[in-house]
C-alpha cells in the first residue's frame, strides 16, 4: 500500500494533481478542501494516499490532513452506497468539522446540499454513522478532551476512531481502551498508536 507521496508538483486541477516522485509522475485524485492547500506547481508537497484497487482500474486518492484521510476512508469502508467519488464530493463539498457536525446534529438538509450527495444518501450517511457505527459518539469524545485539554483521554479518543477506521464498532472499541487504560502500563499519557496495537490484540 501506499501510504504517502512527496515530491513536485507538475500539475494541479481542483480534481487531481501530479506529483513528480524521483522521475515518475503519480496521477492523484484530490478533493477541493486538498487542492486549496497545495502549493505552486514546481515546489515540492506531500500528499496522504489511499490506494483504491478493484479488478478494473488502480487508482490513488491524496489528502493534505489525516482527518480527510480518514473520513474519505469511514465513508467509503462504512456506508453503504458511497464510492471513492462521492467520498471526494463530500470532501470538496464541505469542511471535515462542519460535516461531523452535520452528522452529530442529524442535520440531513445540510449533507443533502453536497453535490452528488442528496436526501437518500444524506439519511443514510448519518443512520449508518451515528447508530450502526457509533463513530459520533467517539467524535464527540475526542473534541471534549482536546478541549479540556486532557493528553490521556485525548489518546484514548483518538485510538477509539483508529480501531473504528478499522471496522471496529464504537462501543466494542471503546470498551478494549478503557480495559487497557486500567493496566499499570498506560498509567501516564499514553500514545494512541500503541493503544490501537493492544486492542487489537484483545480484539482479535
Amino acid at each position: 500500500m501506499i501510504a504517502f507521496l512527496r515530491g513536485k508538483i507538475t500539475s494541479a486541477l481542483p480534481h487531481q494533481a501530479v506529483l513528480d516522485v524521483a522521475g515518475v509522475g503519480y496521477a492523484v485524485n484530490i478533493p477541493l478542501s486538498t487542492f486549496d492547500r497545495l502549493p505552486q506547481s514546481g515546489t515540492e508537497a506531500t500528499l496522504l494516499t489511499h490506494h483504491h484497487v478493484t479488478e478494473h482500474e488502480h487508482l490513488l486518492f491524496g489528502f493534505h490532513t489525516e482527518e480527510e484521510r480518514d473520513l474519505f476512508r469511514l465513508l467509503i469502508d462504512r456506508v453503504s452506497g458511497i464510492g471513492p467519488k462521492m467520498a471526494l464530493s463530500v470532501l470538496s463539498g464541505m469542511p471535515v468539522p462542519a460535516f461531523k457536525d452535520a452528522v452529530i446534529r442529524s442535520d440531513t438538509a445540510a449533507l443533502a446540499r453536497i453535490k452528488g450527495v442528496g436526501k437518500k444518501t444524506a439519511e443514510r450517511i448519518v443512520l449508518e454513522l451515528k447508530d450502526k457505527v457509533g463513530v459520533v459518539t467517539a467524535w464527540q469524545a475526542a473534541e471534549a478532551a482536546r478541549g479540556a485539554h486532557d493528553p490521556r483521554q485525548e489518546a484514548a479518543s483518538d485510538a477509539v476512531l483508529g480501531l473504528i477506521a478499522l471496522g471496529f464498532k464504537q462501543a466494542e472499541a471503546q470498551k478494549a481502551v478503557t480495559e487497557l487504560l486500567k493496566q499499570p502500563a498506560f498509567d501516564t499519557a499514553p500514545q494512541a498508536d500503541k493503544l490501537i496495537r493492544e486492542a487489537l490484540r484483545l480484539l482479535q
